[in-house]
Order: C-alpha cells, then structure tokens, then sequence
C-alpha cells in the first residue's frame, strides 16, 4: 500500500483541563441530554445494524450533538459536552449488542413479538456488566500502556474544536440532511432502489456483483478507513467471488432459484456464510490470546489502586475510578437477575446456573477483548459479532451436553447467552473509548463510568419498543413486514443458525471448518506483515466480517475507503510537493480536513438512521407500506440513486480535502 489511510491526531502529553480544575462534569442538563441522545442514537443504529449488520460508534455525533445544544446554556463547557457524549454513545453500543441477537429468537420460533421486559432485562444488565467490566481494565489499556483508540482521540479532537469556537459543525449538520434526504427519497418516496445488483449463470455456476446504494455504509468505508475497508470487501469476494461459484458448480442452483441473483444469494445464505462463523470463532480466539496478559495487568492494577485509596492516599482526579467494592457489588446484582431469569426460560436451576456461570466467564474474557480491539482499530469495528458467535456455538455445545438434541429451548437459550455477553462487550468496547476521550480531555473517570450506567439503562428502556416498530414496518430476515423489503439482520440470522445448527446437527462443518482455515492463514499473513513493519495489516475479524455480510454492503464500505485513501494520497502529495516553509501549515490543513471528513461520515450514518426510523412511524400508523410513494413505486429503478450516490461520494472527497485545497491557493 503505497500511501497511508488518514491518521487521527495524536494524544498530548498533558491532558486539556488540568488535574487541579473544578468544571461541573455531571450536571441536570448534561443528564438530561445524555439521556435523550442516548435514546435516540439506541433507536437510529439499531436499524442501522439491523441493515447494513454493522454499526457505528455515535460517539462524535453526539459530542456535536451536545456542542450545539449546550451552547444555548450561558453556562457550559467541555467535561459537560464529555459526559453527555459519553451517556450517548452508550445507547448506539448498547444496540449492537441487542440487534446482532435478540432478534435471532424470532428468527428461531421462540418469540412472535420482542418482549418488553426480557429484552430491557437483558440490553440493561448486558451492559452494566460491560461497564462493571472494564473499570479494572482502564489503567492497563489505557494509562500504562496506551493503545491508539482512534476513535476516542478523534471525539476529544471533535470536543476541542468547539471548545476553541470552531465551525466544523456545519459540516455534520449537512451531511446529516444529505443522509436524510437520501432515506427519505429511497424508503419513504421510494424514488429509486436501494442496491444495484448483477448475476450471471456460468456454466453449471453463478457469479454475483452489486452494491448497497447507501451513503451511510460509504460513511463507515471512510470512518474505518481503507485498510479494515479493504478487508472487509476482500472477504466478501473470498465469498461472493470464489465460494459462492465453487458450491455452485459442485452441488448445481438452490432449487426455486428463478434468477441468477436469488440463486447467488440463496447459496450464501444456506451455505458459504458459514465459512463466516468459522473465521469468527477463531478471530475471537486470537483476539483472546492477544489481550491475555492486558487481562491480568489491568486487575492487578485496579486491585492495588483500591489499596491505596483505602489507606488514604491522596488521589488524582484523573486517576479516580469507581471504587473496587462497588464494583463487586454491582456485580453480584446483576448475574442474579440474569440467572433467575435463565432458570424460569429453562424451568432447571442447575442449567440455569451453568448458563450464568457461562455468561459470566465469557463476559468478562471477550469484554476484555472488545476494550482492546477498540483500542486498535476503534468501536466501530469492535468484534462484537465473533465474540457473540464463539459464545453461542460454545453454550450450544454445552447445552447439548446437559439437554440433548432434542431440546425445544436449547438454541434459545444459547441465543440468551449470547445477548447478555454481546451487550455487555459492546459497551466495554465504548467505555474504554470513552475513557480515552476523557484522559486526553482531563475527565474524571469515576464520573464517565457513572454516566455509561445512565447511557446503558435509558438505552435499555427504549430498545424494545424500537425493536417492535421495526419488525411491523420493515419486517426481519424472512419475517416480512409493510415494506416489500425485509432488512437482512445478517448477525442475528447467524447467531439463530448456529444455535439451531448445533441441535438440529445440521450445521454445514465443512464451511465452518475451511473458515477457520482461512482465518489461520489470514492471521499468518498479519504476523508476516507486522514482523515486516507493514502499516497495511490484515486483522482477521474484519475478513472475516466481509465473508459473511452481504457482497453489496461491502462494495459500498469499500467505496468509503477509497475515499479516504483517495484524500490522504492528495494531501501527501501536496505537502511533498511544497516549499518547506509551507509543510507545517499543510500538515495543520490535513489535520483540519480528517477531522471534516469524519464529521461528514457521521452526519451521513446518523441522518440516513434516524430517517430510517422516523419513516417507520406513518408507515406502521396507517398500515400502508406506499403511504409517503406520493408518485408511485420506482424502487426497481436505480439510476437516480446510483447518480446521486456518486455526488455523495464526490462531497466527501471535496469536505475532507478542502483545507488542504485552499491552503495551496493562500
């Protein structure tokens, strides 16, 4: 890779508001927004995820979010704006961890509808252990020895900014519109298709192309940048590309299969993607192994700061974490819930506590591995999935054990298993950013960890309900609802197909195995490029997230990437090209620009989400699927979309490039 994907600011050496400032951090308005944010951003990712199957951190949303609001007040200032984005990026995580399994228990038969109290049950306790997690954790990953965190030093880069009276607003407030607009014309209007796709019979075989018309995935493309954007499409052509036309060819087109593009589809569906749950398990795995020792470090280091502020030595604001007993505490409160509610689901209390005994374990090991993936590559590619699906298919294989194959509740309950453990690593993946933010910003931790509780329960409350509408507008995997279109729910469908897989033993092993043999030799690429100091890596969990996400997603991803690289190639070029007097003022522009792109990016993921939901609204109130197609169904055109995709695309590129453009003719 001959040019570097954009890179984030790096973290000062000294944080922005002393240790020794006394700014209000948590006050009733900064609750009161958090709580709403937190809200609103659960309700827009979680169909976002429920869409595309990936999600992405809210964190810099919210922090402009609370920047613009908080200005009305006469007094505010930047810890406030801290917290508020803290409580807020807590909803968008805690989401995650929801869509990407509670809705595998209609996909299985055991729910007809999203019950409100197991489903609040389940997202509030998940990610309070998910906080309660990480507190020990902080000082590891984040004080001793710091890890990147990319996103968390962007969000504290975004909150300086206006904190120093910068306008980068503007710049997510009319991507935000864009974004809207686009899900307006596309889902509500339904003025044209929302993906170009293409398919050929070959021989006895099929080849696929296509893509997702959809500026929010080209904002996440551009957020992960080229690197992890790359991996991703370069699994979904491992799959869409070379398996899919393998199986083809061998086992002959899925019977009922009337068109080359369903039959492409049905194969990845009922077979190749399996090869995702393979690279999952052992991308979970390694992941694991790679934070073992970060594990034991931050334990070790939370135990004796506890010590220390028992025998009354002075502490560091900065450094001031909940205490350790209140952490136990909190602990014990909430796995009883969790395995009351395991016993009445399975009607046993030795299965019920092995199922808690479970949970517990694996919550805490793949907490830690979330809290240190987002420190490498941000929250946005937290391994939330892999970690989810080695949890299940390990639970499922135990609950065999102890209930047979026969068991009606087993994939259900494994599912059960999954969620708690999904939501609780999705918020450690964001608390740990969030915390980052916060040391670069001077935040007292204790305080954030306080507001992530709040994030995670007003989250929680509204999840369901949200969870509800979406299944009567849009409809899930074959669930349909009032719209012709069903969102995929790619993750959740994989999590109901491996744990009824295991029962039924019907699981297709052999992609599961060749899976787990590309992700071996994807890991041994890394090695080879990390020992030859490559900065292009090929982490596994984003391959793996690539094989088994729709092609047309990860087209659109890619395009994002593109993006990035195409910007970072233009600003390179333009600092070389220079005098050297004029370098230090370009590298300021590119500084600049990164940070407008990001904002555009988010605006466009926040816009196209929050549309998502709001359309659902008149569309689940008159029961009429067409009642904002004031001028018909052109949803099987795709021309329209494609072109004003392009211009998107071109926007980007112009925002996160102008600095450096007008800094040239200055």
């Amino acid at each position: 890779m001959p040019d570097q994907e954009p890179t984030q600011p790096t973290e000062p050496d000294t944080p922005y508001i002393a240790a020794s400032s006394d700014l209000p951090e948590i006050t009733v308005k900064a609750v009161v927004l958090g709580v709403l944010l937190s809200m609103t951003l659960a309700g827009a990712n979680a169909y976002l995820g429920l869409f595309a199957g990936i999600t992405v951190s809210a964190s810099i949303p919210a922090a402009v979010i609370s920047m613009a609001i908080l200005k009305v007040f006469r007094k505010s200032n930047i810890l406030e704006n801290n917290i508020v984005q803290t409580s807020a990026s807590a909803g968008e995580s805690l989401a995650a961890g929801v869509i990407f399994t509670i809705p595998a228990m209609i996909l299985l038969g055991t729910w007809t509808e999203f019950h409100y109290l197991e489903t609040t049950l389940i997202a509030a306790l998940g990610g309070t252990m998910g906080v309660l997690f990480t507190i020990p954790l902080r000082r590891a990953l984040i004080v001793e020895n710091p890890l990147r965190f990319p996103e968390g030093v962007a969000t504290a880069e975004v909150l300086k900014v206006g904190d120093t009276g910068g306008s980068a607003v503007k710049y997510l407030v009319w991507a935000g519109t864009i974004g809207a607009l686009f899900k307006l014309g596309e889902t509500g209007f339904k003025l044209w298709g929302g993906a170009k796709q293409a398919a050929w019979f070959v021989g006895n075989s099929v080849v696929y192309v296509g893509s997702n018309l959809s500026p929010a995935l080209v904002g996440v493309g551009y957020i992960v940048g080229l690197n992890i954007a790359v991996l991703i499409f370069i699994g979904g052509a491992i799959n869409y590309l070379i398996a899919v036309p393998i199986v083809a060819a061998i086992q002959g087109i899925p019977a009922g299969a009337l068109d080359p593009v369903s039959a492409a589809n049905a194969i990845w569906s009922t077979q190749t993607r399996y090869l995702g749950v393979g690279s999952m398990v052992v991308g979970g795995l390694w992941a694991l192994i790679n934070v073992r020792s970060s594990i034991a470090n931050g334990i070790r280091s939370g135990v004796a700061a506890y010590r220390r502020l028992k025998a009354g030595e002075p502490g560091d604001r900065l450094e001031r974490d909940t205490p350790m007993q209140w952490v136990g505490m909190a602990m014990v409160f909430s796995v009883v819930p969790i395995f009351i509610m395991f016993w009445y689901f399975t009607g046993s209390v030795g299965v019920g506590f092995v199922m808690a005994i479970v949970m517990l374990i694996a919550g805490f090991l793949f907490s830690a591995v979330a809290g240190y993936m987002a420190g490498l590559v941000g929250s946005s590619n937290n391994p939330i999935s892999g970690v989810t699906i080695a949890t299940i298919l390990t639970a499922a294989l135990l609950l065999v054990a102890l209930l047979g194959t026969d068991s009606v509740i087993g994939p259900a309950a494994a599912v059960l298993i999954g969620a708690v453990v999904a939501c609780s690593a999705a918020i450690a993946g964001d608390n740990m950013q969030d915390l980052k933010a916060g040391r670069i910003l001077g935040a007292t931790p204790y305080k954030q960890q306080i507001m992530q509780f709040v994030g995670v329960i007003a989250a929680a409350v509204v999840i369901a309900p949200v969870l509800s509408l979406i299944l009567d507008v849009y409809g899930i995997g074959p669930i349909r609802g009032l719209q012709p279109t069903t969102l995929a729910a790619p993750q959740a469908s994989l999590m109901a197909a491996v744990s009824q897989g295991v029962f039924t033993r019907n699981l297709p092993w052999s992609m599961i195995f060749t899976g787990m043999a590309i992700a071996v030799v994807v890991i041994a690429l890394d090695k080879a490029l990390e020992a030859r100091g490559s900065e292009f890596r090929t982490p596994v969990l984003a391959v793996a997230v690539g094989i088994y996400l729709p092609f047309q997603l990860s087209v659109a991803i890619a395009f994002g990437g593109l993006i990035a690289w195409a910007v970072s190639r233009y600003n390179k070029a333009a600092e070389r090209s220079a005098p050297a007097d004029a370098r230090p003022a370009l590298q300021e522009a590119r500084t600049a620009g990164d940070r407008h792109g990001l904002l555009f990016a988010a605006g466009l993921i926040t816009g196209e989400a929050l549309v998502g939901i709001l359309v659902a609204i008149p569309i689940a109130v008159t029961r009429d699927a067409e009642v904002l197609a004031f001028w018909g169904d052109h949803s099987s055109v795709t021309w329209p979309g494609m072109v004003l995709l392009a211009l998107v695309i071109y926007g980007i590129y112009r925002v996160a490039s102008g600095v450096t453009r007008e800094r040239l003719r200055a």
